[in-house]
């Protein structure tokens, strides 16, 4: 039976990492909190630091201001730092237990599970908040990712005691059977940040949500 995680729930913005200019980054987050995000990942793998730490804190306070929450992708310090919710971390990001002892009990550690569900046991086992799985659908962001289908998330939503995320190649149109096969969190890139109103695109993918308990 999966435990309930009011705050795990609905859709999951993640920042688009080519977008290298912090405004834009900044804008369009906010543009998709208020669509409805509820959780915003800030992806960013460039080699400048202060920016990182900068675009960061904004988007921690935009967040607050949305009610919503901000994890950071792969960086423990830049957490930290910004006072993030918690860290995503994926197969050579780090090790989730040792994120858990670093941040503490209260942080929010999310793991990429790919098409794989026994990444997903061993991840909550060792104190994952959430798992993440796919790619569902082709996705520009991430063209290499493994396949993921419906099927696992079946399986996933019988099977694991936390609340699973579906992630790679989503938007508006090609949501819904993922919400309907038991996925708990909608994370898209393109499909709100390559979007011309990124607002409605997050709101049109927030919908397919509405009328669920939170």
């Amino acid at each position: 039976m999966k435990r309930t995680e009011p705050r795990l729930h609905g859709l999951y913005a993640i920042t688009d990492a080519r977008q290298s200019e912090p405004q834009t980054v900044i804008r369009t987050a906010q543009q998709a909190l208020r669509g409805g995000a509820r959780l915003l990942q800030y992806r960013d793998k460039s080699d400048d630091p202060g920016r990182r730490r900068q675009t960061a804190q904004a988007l921690r306070k935009a967040t607050r201001t949305y009610g919503a929450l901000l994890i950071v992708n792969d960086d423990l310090a830049l957490a930290e730092a910004c006072d993030a919710d918690g860290v995503h971390l994926g197969r050579d990001d780090g090790d989730v237990s040792a994120a858990r002892a670093r941040l503490g009990p209260r942080a929010i550690i999310g793991a990429s599970c790919y098409d794989r569900l026994e990444l997903a046991h061993t991840a909550i086992a060792a104190g994952a908040d959430y798992v993440a799985f796919g790619r569902f659908f082709p996705s520009r962001t991430k063209p290499e990712a493994v396949p993921a289908d419906l099927e696992l998330l079946h399986r996933a939503k019988r099977e694991l005691d936390a609340p699973v995320v579906a992630i790679g190649g989503i938007h508006a149109g090609n949501a819904a059977p993922l919400v309907a096969a038991g996925a708990d969190m909608l994370a898209v890139v393109d499909g709100l940040f390559a979007q011309p109103d990124v607002e409605a695109a997050a709101r049109r993918l927030s919908a397919l949500y509405a009328g669920q308990d939170d």
